[in-house]
């Protein structure tokens, strides 16, 4: 493989950034963040090191759930700025060198959107078999709903035709019939008008409640949620080549992996590990590698053209829904024992930095293992600042608070009065004054220096997005080390989970020819790696490592 052939798939080794318009930055003093305001921090992410833009939803919506209730996938929110403007964010995010990718929802719409205003004044409109619809009484399906604190159903009876509609989520959200080939061909034009727009790929929401086998009391909506990602990415890729679908797909490796297309690698291009994140947390909890090397191990393969994008925070609670009742019970002990900072009994309303006790040390820690594992590392806006979560935003929103660009009013992310801010920025010790981007950007020894240098370095290691995975064993059940080997390049990364310095041994590399271990930050060399090596870590220590053969450069 040439090096050249990266960019063909480019983001095999993306370093991805989510972030909401809503609450980046507001650039007008209305109070809500907006395109313009996205546009003047394009070269922050850049400077950062962020080679692709998620955007979440920013299309015309009634905002009950943060704007995945959405009304025109065609629109952009009148409060966020017009289409122009997202195209003078898209070409400029281009021009700097990062790709932007949008929130494609296709499980469901707003309950205000025409396509069901219509489908719902008459059993005979044109538009009713765009969503899934029963005419008996449906059975108790209180386990299924995903949010049980606001539904106790995922059907609604509609008064006005006497039938039911399925809704996974919240009742003001029906599920959109993806049997229905007219709901796909509306899809296919969505993908296509963004395309041309200048999207470089789609953020796939809640692929696994496609409706697939839903019992709808006729049978007439049973679906291969499969059938339709192969339609879209066939149209995906008939149009633009290199862009990508990423999905969120959270199920156990077995079921997860038939997302990728059963070994045809025709389905979606990425998807987020949301096993191995839970695993991580486990192996934090306990101060223990084993959870998390075990997990990795169970990882299936995948064909060169798939990739695992990994994470260790995201826009929802931190789901810990596969793991067992007792693991969770250890995450919540050590992270979230109140449950206050709990959410649904399957995950935390938190974001990192207040879980790890503002620990320097462990956060700095964290963010080196997230970028130093095979896949794509995401990170969710302010993680590169160490924001915390504001707990007086109810549920799930709590880590949505606004980015805290200063220490001036409102963190610097709006002129306008507090009170018309879309949520509150959040205060005590993770306040503005304490936690801002203007502040570390100019102090080499912050957090958000850290995370550049990390990303800056991942990005000079393609072997750790398109290589072989392999763990180590060095004789400490704390400390987790891995390899990743892609032709003649090699990085070897160490992470002591636990609060004590330790010794470890380096297997020797069993190459024949002479090669040497170098620091992968300052490039000094440490030992020849055809013998064993011993490494010290501090508590909560971390070490990169390349792999050099004799006289070769490493560069940089």
């Amino acid at each position: 493989m040439r090096i050249t052939e990266t960019s063909d798939m480019w983001w095999k080794n993306a370093v991805v950034y989510c972030l909401d318009v809503e609450t980046f930055l507001d650039s007008d003093g209305d109070g809500v963040g907006d395109l313009a305001g996205l546009a003047q921090r394009i070269d922050y992410l850049a400077q950062l090191g962020v080679t692709c833009l998620w955007l979440m939803p920013f299309y015309p919506s009634p905002q009950r759930d943060d704007g995945y209730d959405v009304t025109d996938m065609y629109g952009v929110d009148r409060r966020y700025g017009d289409p122009g403007h997202l195209v003078e964010v898209i070409r400029t995010a281009h021009d700097r060198g990062m790709r932007v990718i949008a929130d494609l929802l296709v499980n469901h719409t707003s309950d205000k959107h025409p396509w069901f205003v219509s489908a719902r004044r008459s059993t005979t409109s044109r538009y009713r078999d765009y969503y899934v619809w029963r005419d008996t009484e449906p059975p108790d399906t209180s386990d299924q709903v995903v949010f049980p604190d606001k539904e106790d159903s995922i059907w609604e009876l509609d008064e006005r035709t006497g039938e039911w509609y399925l809704h996974h989520f919240y009742r003001h959200q029906p599920d959109l019939n993806v049997a229905n080939p007219a709901v796909v061909e509306e899809i296919i034009r969505v993908i296509e008008y963004w395309l041309e727009v200048g999207m470089d790929g789609f953020r796939v929401d809640a692929v696994p409640f496609f409706v697939s086998d839903v019992e709808t009391g006729a049978g007439q909506h049973a679906t291969d949620p499969h059938r339709l990602l192969e339609q879209v990415r066939a149209f995906l890729v008939r149009r633009r080549g290199d862009a990508v679908l990423l999905g969120e797909v959270n199920l156990p490796y077995a079921d997860q992996v038939r997302f990728f297309g059963d070994g045809e690698g025709n389905q979606l291009h990425m998807m987020f590990d949301f096993a191995a994140m839970q695993a991580t947390y486990l192996s934090f909890a306990r101060g223990d590698a084993r959870p998390l090397r075990d997990t990795l191990a169970r990882r299936p393969e995948i064909l060169p053209t798939c990739q695992w994008a990994t994470f260790l925070r995201n826009h929802d609670e931190l789901t810990l829904d596969q793991l067992s009742e007792d693991e969770r019970q250890e995450v919540f002990d050590s992270f979230g024992a109140d449950p206050e900072l709990q959410l649904y009994g399957r995950g935390l309303r938190r974001r990192l930095p207040p879980m790890l006790d503002g620990d320097p040390r462990r956060i700095r820690m964290a963010y080196s293992l997230l970028f130093s594992l095979p896949g794509s590392p995401t990170l969710f806006y302010g993680e590169e600042i160490g924001m915390g979560e504001n707990l007086d935003i109810p549920g799930r929103m709590s880590v949505r608070s606004p980015m805290q660009w200063s220490s001036g009013r409102n963190g610097g992310f709006s002129s306008a009065a507090p009170s018309r801010l879309p949520r509150p920025v959040t205060g005590d010790g993770y306040a503005p004054e304490h936690v801002n981007v203007a502040d570390q950007t100019r102090d080499p020894g912050s957090l958000w220096s850290c995370i550049r240098s990390l990303i800056w370095l991942r990005r000079t290691c393609p072997e750790i997005g398109w290589g072989r995975y392999e763990a180590i064993d060095v004789g400490a059940h704390q400390v987790f080390a891995h390899r990743c080997d892609l032709e003649q390049a090699a990085t070897i990364a160490l992470h002591n989970l636990g609060p004590d310095p330790v010794v470890v041994t380096l297997p020797p590399t069993g190459d024949d020819e002479e090669v040497e271990l170098v620091d992968a930050f300052d490039h000094a060399h440490l030992a020849a790696a055809t013998e064993p090596v011993d490494i010290t870590l501090d508590g909560y220590g971390y070490r990169w490592l390349r792999l050099r053969r004799a006289g070769e450069a490493i560069i940089p």
